[in-house]
Parts: structure tokens; C-alpha cells; sequence
């Protein structure tokens, strides 16, 4: 990954970041890169791999992310994702929630830098895509300035293409996966430390950017920026992302225009088995803030769950919204 232009990232949610949430993203942002939620690695070697692994080729550039602790298993589903075309393959260092720890991986992974290493440098092994790593700050009793370091140095040296950090600790004993991200205090600097010492190296920052402007800041001192819940919770403002980022120059979001795809997409989804609370459940937040959101959210809410729900609830909860207001709501 090139250190020499900037990322934005809509960061690997689990529960959140599926193929449809990436779907509805990209009809906003033709740039941002998009992560798929954290996949296991025995999950792709022994599981539905199609249900776990396909997507739209709308999506690009996406990226898997996946969670283990085996360099074998973790470099067969590397081999295994490869006719999928992902843009790139991230290792979750970082998820303190308790089911990843009883597998081994996740955030507990820092505590045995050397075994990430080893992971890195079987994925790299195979992989014909970039392979980074997304991880915290340290965990528990570890002191940050010297763990995320060490940490750093070695999944560099197995190859790792570029680091995302999370700048909070991950308390594995005593909070929550929510607590995890809201109370341990954020420490932007330390990832700068990392940034000023690596300067060759892509490092971007995720924890707590609430705003694009926010975000363009943190790029005075990384190559990129992950937003997690600011994004999902109001994706329009990824509206924006392509002009501030990546210097697309590009019209007002057509909101119509994204509704007709969505409908269109939500079809096809309902005619292949599917349900359209699927789709909808990831663009309830779009117009956060504007008037007619709250009806907007009600009908996506409780008409899209009833049997036989089609696209046309999408067209009757957009018609809700008063879009004069929908640029002054994103980006500030």
C-alpha cells in the first residue's frame, strides 16, 4: 500500500460491515475502502464458503478480514478467498470480544507478537494482495510505548503491507466489546510515534473520528483513516469522502438515484431467497439529522421486517425525507 496518497476506511464491524451494508456504502462513495466483517479462519476452511466469502463486484475495493491464530489454517483461507478478488486481506488484532477470545485471536493476539508474525508472513506467503494488520494499542497491563512497537517491528519484518490502528487499549478482563470502544482513553499520539519512526510505512489511525474534518487532520500525521460507528450510524456522510479524499470532483449525492439502485438491489435480493430487512437494517441512519428522518427510520424499521416486504418500502420511507437540508448534514 502506497504511503504517498491517503485512505478512508469504513472500518470491519462485526454484525454490520456484510455485503449489503457494503453494497449500500459504495452507492455513496465510489472510493472509500470498504471492509468485510471479521471472518474466521476455520469458518472459510470448514464453512459456506460462498455465503461467507461472495459479493457484488460493485463493492471494489474491498477488503477480508479475517480472525485466527494458526499461520496454516490462516494461509488456506487466504488460498481459498483468492478466486473472490478481494483488494487486500487484513489480520482483526484488535476485537476484544469474549467469543474471539476463546478462539485465540483478536486483541489477546498482541500479547504474542510473534505469533502474529508467523500469521503475516503465511498469509504473505500466498496472498497476491496486500496484507495488513488492524490492531490496538496494547492490552490490559501493557505499557503501549513499548508493545505496540515491538509489535509493529515484527509484523513488518514477516511482511505485513501497511498497519491500522485502533488508539485505545483493549481491556480484556473487566469490559464489555461496547465499553471496549468508549472507555478506554484514546492516545492519537502514540500512533503518530509509530507513523514519525516508520515514515515509509502506511499506518492509518481508527478510534473515536466522529467527522470528515476531524479526519482530515489525523492525515497531517498518518496515510489513513478508518471510521467505524460515525459511518454506519450516518453513512450520508460518506457523501463527501471522494471529494475531500481522493479528490474526485463530483455533483451533490443524487439521494434519488441511490434510492432507484437500492430498490433495484433489494429485488434482486428478495428474488434469490433473500429479505429485504437484510438490505434496509443497514440504511436506517442515512439522514440523521434532517427533517423526515425520523419517519424515514420508522418505516425502514418496522415495515421492511413484514412478510412479503418489497423495494417499494424503501421508495415510501425515502419520499419521507426532506433533502434540501441533506448536504449541511454530512462532513462538518
Amino acid at each position: 500500500m502506497k504511503t504517498d496518497r491517503p485512505i478512508f476506511a469504513v472500518a470491519p464491524m462485526i454484525d454490520w460491515t456484510d455485503r449489503h451494508c457494503r453494497y449500500f456504502h459504495r452507492q455513496i462513495s465510489r472510493n472509500a475502502l470498504l471492509y468485510t466483517e471479521m471472518v474466521v479462519a476455520d469458518a472459510i476452511i470448514h464453512g459456506p464458503r460462498e455465503r461467507l466469502l461472495s459479493f457484488d463486484a460493485a463493492e471494489h475495493p474491498v477488503a477480508l478480514q479475517l480472525g485466527g491464530s494458526n499461520p496454516a489454517k490462516l494461509a488456506e483461507a487466504v488460498r481459498i478467498a483468492a478466486p473472490y478478488g478481494y483488494d487486500e486481506i487484513n489480520l482483526n488484532v484488535g476485537c476484544p470480544s469474549d467469543r474471539v477470545q476463546s478462539g485465540t485471536f483478536g486483541a489477546c493476539l498482541m500479547l504474542t507478537p510473534e505469533i502474529v508474525a508467523a500469521c503475516v508472513s503465511a498469509m504473505k506467503a500466498v496472498a497476491d494482495v496486500p496484507v495488513t494488520v488492524k490492531c490496538r494499542i496494547g492490552v490490559d497491563e501493557q505499557d503501549p510505548k513499548t508493545a505496540l512497537p515491538d509489535l509493529l517491528d515484527r509484523v513488518l519484518d514477516a511482511g505485513a503491507d501497511a498497519i491500522w490502528i485502533h488508539a485505545r487499549k483493549a481491556w480484556l478482563k473487566g469490559l464489555s466489546p461496547k465499553e471496549n470502544r468508549e472507555i478506554p482513553p484514546l492516545d492519537y499520539e502514540i500512533v503518530y510515534h509509530m507513523k514519525e519512526a516508520r515514515p515509509d510505512v502506511f499506518i492509518g489511525v481508527n478510534g473515536g473520528i466522529q467527522t470528515l474534518d476531524e479526519a482530515v487532520d489525523h492525515l497531517n500525521h498518518v496515510n489513513g483513516i478508518m471510521l467505524g460507528r460515525a459511518a454506519y450510524q450516518n453513512a450520508a456522510i460518506l457523501s463527501d469522502v471522494d471529494d475531500r479524499f481522493y479528490g474526485a470532483t463530483t455533483d451533490a449525492a443524487d439521494w434519488g438515484e441511490i434510492r432507484d439502485r437500492m430498490m433495484a438491489y433489494a429485488e434482486r435480493h428478495i428474488a434469490n431467497g433473500g429479505r429485504l430487512q437484510q438490505v434496509a437494517r443497514h440504511m436506517v441512519g442515512l439522514f440523521t439529522g434532517l427533517p423526515g428522518a425520523r419517519r424515514y427510520r420508522q418505516i425502514l424499521s418496522t415495515d421492511a421486517v413484514k412478510a412479503g416486504a418489497g423495494p417499494e418500502v424503501i421508495a415510501a420511507a425515502f419520499a419521507a425525507v426532506d433533502f434540501e437540508g441533506a448536504r449541511e448534514a454530512v462532513g462538518a
